[in-house]
């Protein structure tokens, strides 16, 4: 019989409260966003390199074992699909490959700047095609869509997040896989947007009071 063994990840990179990140003339930044940020706090080298290491640590826990990659749309699909260039990479130069398949699910959690306290679960294919399989899921939202994951019993669900937020409004969940753990700020950039904007601003960064004004719905 085989045995599974995975690891929980538990330490991650802390960005402290008091950081004050990077003046924007340092980096390239879309002009029509320029007066809509304070400042870079991730540039999008530091969070390539991050996901490299994360892809590295998923495919040594793994085991060698089927995972299915369920992408959580619309904020995770760029880290997720960096991640999984990465994992496709050492799959190429490792003896022990991890099988890798691709699933996608979209959650509605954001409206302006206020978290919804119902979250929708907006779309995705059948889920009873997950019976029996590790699952490595990656986005923001979890609780609820791990609630209807564990309905169709996979054999392990284990949870990768780009960001974690440090605020008193967390439930005190902590996903098995964490990038960064940052400051309770409200953040933009590599897919993660406001009202749909910024998704297209590759580092993350702060949003400021003009841009929440200028894209409030």
């Amino acid at each position: 019989m085989l045995k599974l063994m995975t690891r929980i990840l538990l330490w991650n990179f802390k960005i402290p409260d008091d950081e004050k990140g990077h003046d924007l003339n340092l980096f390239c930044v879309p002009k029509h966003y320029e007066e809509d940020l304070d400042r870079v706090i991730i540039p999008h080298g530091l969070i390539m390199d991050r996901t490299e290491r994360l892809a590295r640590n998923i495919v040594q826990d793994m085991g060698g074992c089927h995972i299915v990659a369920l992408c959580v749309l619309k904020g995770g699909y760029t880290f997720f699909a960096d991640l999984l260039d990465y994992m496709k990479a050492l799959n190429q130069n490792i003896d022990k490959s991890v099988p890798l398949t691709v699933d996608f699910i979209r959650l509605k959690s954001y409206c302006d700047d206020q978290s919804l306290v119902d979250v929708k679960v907006m779309g995705g294919d059948e889920l009873s095609a997950l019976t029996g399989k590790d699952i490595v899921e990656t986005g923001r939202t979890m609780q609820t869509l791990l609630s209807l994951l564990n309905k169709h019993n996979p054999k392990i669900v284990k949870v990768v997040s780009l960001l974690v937020k440090r605020t008193q409004k967390s439930s005190g969940y902590r996903p098995d896989y964490i990038g960064f753990e940052v400051p309770d700020k409200f953040l933009v950039g590599y897919a993660l947007d406001y009202n749909e904007y910024f998704r297209d601003l590759s580092h993350i960064c702060i949003l400021n009071e003009n841009g929440r004004e200028k894209y409030k719905k």
